[in-house]
């Protein structure tokens, strides 16, 4: 039976995660208005898909329709306190809900699968995704990325299982209750939120006690679960590992079964990872392991996740990764797969607390590269912050060839760089510069 038609306004709208449920309540035919700080190419898909969006926050900007008091509002962790349209809501009494609430309020009664972890949510909840679309499931999917090629975050083809992203930033996925769980990582990040490692742990072993079947964990988590790793033992295996041009050849072992000559067209330990906690998350769900298999073929990518491709002569590697531990799968994967390659890095610091807060991880991971090129920290929602900067940064890195440039300077600086191999890494809007030198692309 079909809900009574509602209206929504999304204040942050343009968000990945927002952006999805906004994706959601249009297909449920409701009214979803949303207003966005920039406009960018998910505001304008959603802006196609007949939503109608504001880019000024002032009262006046706002459509009429949605000053009916029955409208629902939602907004995101990430807006501040001082928004003139949020708090014209809050003040006027209006339903007004976090995202991540009203994700959980919709949720909650539904069989759902959550991926949290600091690391490899995004890619591990596209590999399970993949794989109920490759096996014709009934679900609906809130993905916190794309994949490669494609502009929509939202899959939905019913709902006998709903697939979530749980984000651990301001502790948004304690409002979960999910029937299946992953914990993918568990390296500390947000201590602007959490404060200490110890407070990020312990809320991770809250949302782990909150899972209703099942939770499977990366092995050497400290968490009671189903276990997954590679190379080690644990309840799912993957073992007799083959570096190929593309990917890997690798033997995977189930709790039941072991399985043979298995191929994943992705480059990366740590999606060869992501991909065994979506198969192990699927095997749970009842998915039979031959259909689940044989989706690994056609998985597609995740946009800017180890994107490959060449330019002016370079081989370029865009990824999202912003986090000390992931530069370090990323140069490991580069490492690994062009042994004899000079590979420079352009890294683009994301939040001034993350830069503060993992300060010396940041300079011994950089230092690892062959060169390296930093643009301006993108502060996102933060003001700057004294002492915490691009140049003190760079000023602190012991490393013969590292340069501070602007975005600007970026197609020249990569084109000017002694690398053969270039890192294109960060959160912030570094994906919109690397969107501009992949319309040169060449064929890898």
């Amino acid at each position: 039976m079909k809900s009574k038609q509602k209206t929504f306004y999304f204040i942050g709208i343009g968000g990945v995660g927002m952006s999805a449920l906004a994706r959601l309540c249009v297909l449920e035919g409701h009214d979803v208005y949303g207003y966005d700080k920039v406009q960018s190419t998910v505001t304008t898909d959603l802006t196609e898909q007949g939503i109608e969006i504001t880019y000024q926050e002032t009262l006046t900007a706002l459509p009429p329709a949605v000053l009916n008091p029955t409208t629902q509002i939602i907004y995101t962790a990430a807006i501040p306190a001082s928004h003139e349209q949020l708090n014209y809501f809050i003040n006027k009494g209006y339903s007004v809900k976090k995202r991540a609430v009203f994700l959980a309020d919709w949720c909650a009664g539904k069989p759902t699968i959550a991926v949290a972890g600091t690391h490899g949510k995004t890619t591990t909840m596209a590999f399970l995704t993949h794989i109920f679309s490759h096996t014709h499931q009934s679900f609906t999917a809130l993905m916190g990325g794309f994949f490669q090629n494609n502009n929509s975050n939202l899959y939905r083809t019913g709902d006998d299982f709903v697939l979530v992203e749980a984000d651990e930033y301001d502790r948004s996925f304690l409002h979960l209750h999910p029937t299946l769980a992953a914990v993918t990582s568990l390296d500390p990040d947000h201590l602007d939120i959490y404060e200490t490692g110890e407070e990020f742990k312990a809320a991770f072993d809250i949302f782990s006690r909150q899972v209703k079947q099942r939770l499977i964990v990366a092995q050497g988590i400290p968490l009671a679960g189903l276990t997954y790793g590679i190379e080690v033992k644990a309840d799912y295996q993957i073992i007799n590992i083959e570096r190929l041009e593309e990917g890997y050849r690798f033997d995977l072992k189930t709790p039941h079964n072991t399985y043979t000559d298995l191929k994943l067209n992705q480059l990366g330990a740590h999606n060869l990872s992501n991909m065994l906690c979506a198969v192990a998350l699927a095997d749970q769900a009842a998915i039979p392991m031959p259909s689940i298999l044989d989706s690994l073929s056609s998985f597609p990518g995740v946009y800017r996740r180890m994107n490959r491709f060449k330019w002016n002569g370079k081989l370029l590697f865009d990824d999202y990764a912003h986090h000390p531990s992931e530069i370090q799968s990323v140069l490991e994967t580069l490492k690994s797969f062009y042994p004899s390659e000079s590979c420079g890095v352009v890294f683009q610091p994301h939040l001034f607390s993350r830069t503060r807060d993992f300060y010396p991880q940041f300079l011994a991971i950089l230092s690892k590269f062959d060169e390296v090129l930093l643009l301006e920290i993108y502060p996102a929602r933060e003001t700057p912050m004294e002492g915490i900067s691009s140049d003190q940064l760079l000023n602190d890195l012991d490393h013969p060839a590292k340069k501070l440039i602007s975005k600007q300077e970026l197609p020249q600086a990569i084109k000017a760089g002694h690398s053969t191999v270039f890192a294109l890494l960060g959160a912030g809007d570094i994906g919109v510069e690397i969107q501009k030198l992949k319309s040169e692309t060449e064929e890898v």
